[in-house]
């Protein structure tokens, strides 16, 4: 069957007024956003994650969408100057803002939501702040923007077909967040890491330290061609790539439990791993939330 014309396949032309985001082809049908180093803000429209995706023969998968539907539609705008072929999947590889308040630009496209199996409940719970806070942060361009949950669950593995192209999903025990997802493109070896991988931004821990250790050292032990991080270059060699986030955790590790051992205060947490600075940016926005919360969970080992 020859594929829809690119009106055909969302039910519209698409918007000539939407400016398409920058995307490089980081392998043969491979397609990734490498957003800035950056909050979201109005300069921005919350598109401040990596976001992509992959074209099979008969279809297309989106990995992750951006943090607003404006972001979303420019990730949609980038898609349809590539391929006419439908969406049938849009995956989503954590519960954070930045990486699926974009999903509602893909409703018109038919395609199925997919995500970790505690993504649904992860997000019930946050989407009232989530939707509060960036529409403050991003401002009018956040107008239209809605939570769009998985309607498919990955709970260990789960293989979508595009077509002659098989992507792996595989669902994480929590790490950076309760809800990480990977997505590996067989057919040119890149893995998608969603934020278990920051490169060049600073990590940000939203679930359990010691267990991003601990998947981040499952995953070193995969080789892949390329992996794509959420935040960082569109695509890194691995696993060097992981050396610095392996570092810093380790490091922020170490630290925060030398002060529950010394008696010292949860107030002073924001003090550690301050050699870390020169290394990573947002540092001063993210560094001592993340020392917080390692704190309070290193406390109770």
């Amino acid at each position: 069957m020859a594929p829809a014309a690119a009106g055909e396949a969302s039910g519209a032309a698409p918007d000539a007024a939407v400016a398409p985001l920058p995307v490089q082809e980081v392998a043969p049908g491979v397609f990734v956003y490498a957003a800035p180093y950056a909050l979201a803000g109005r300069d921005n429209a919350g598109a401040i994650a990596n976001v992509g995706f992959v074209v099979g023969r008969e279809a297309v998968a989106v990995i992750d969408t951006g943090g607003s539907l404006a972001a979303g539609r420019r990730l949609l705008a980038a898609l349809r100057r590539t391929t006419p072929l439908p969406v049938r999947y849009v995956i989503n590889t954590h519960v954070h803002p930045d990486h699926l308040l974009g999903n509602a630009a893909f409703l018109g496209e038919g395609a199925t939501f997919v995500g970790h199996r505690a993504l649904p409940d992860a997000l019930a719970a946050r989407a009232e702040s989530y939707l509060r806070s960036n529409a403050a942060l991003v401002g009018p361009d956040f107008a239209g923007t809605r939570i769009v949950p998985p309607t498919r669950l990955v709970e260990a593995s789960l293989d979508l077909d595009l077509g002659g192209r098989r992507l792996r999903l595989e669902a994480w025990p929590t790490a950076h967040t309760n809800s990480d997802l990977t997505v590996r493109d067989e057919a040119t070896d890149t893995w998608f890491l969603g934020d278990l991988l920051f490169v060049g931004h600073v990590p940000a821990l939203d679930g359990r330290l010691a267990g991003w250790i601990a998947v981040l050292r499952r995953l070193r032990e995969r080789p892949a061609a390329r992996v794509v991080p959420g935040h960082g270059p569109a695509a890194v060699p691995w696993p060097a790539a992981a050396g610095p986030i392996d570092r810093y955790l380790a490091a922020l590790a170490a630290q925060v439990r030398a002060m529950v051992r010394d008696g010292r205060p949860i107030g002073e947490a924001g003090r550690a791993v301050p050699d870390e600075a020169r290394d990573w940016a947002l540092f001063g926005d993210f560094n001592a939330r993340n020392a917080t919360a390692a704190y309070q969970e290193l406390e109770w080992e």
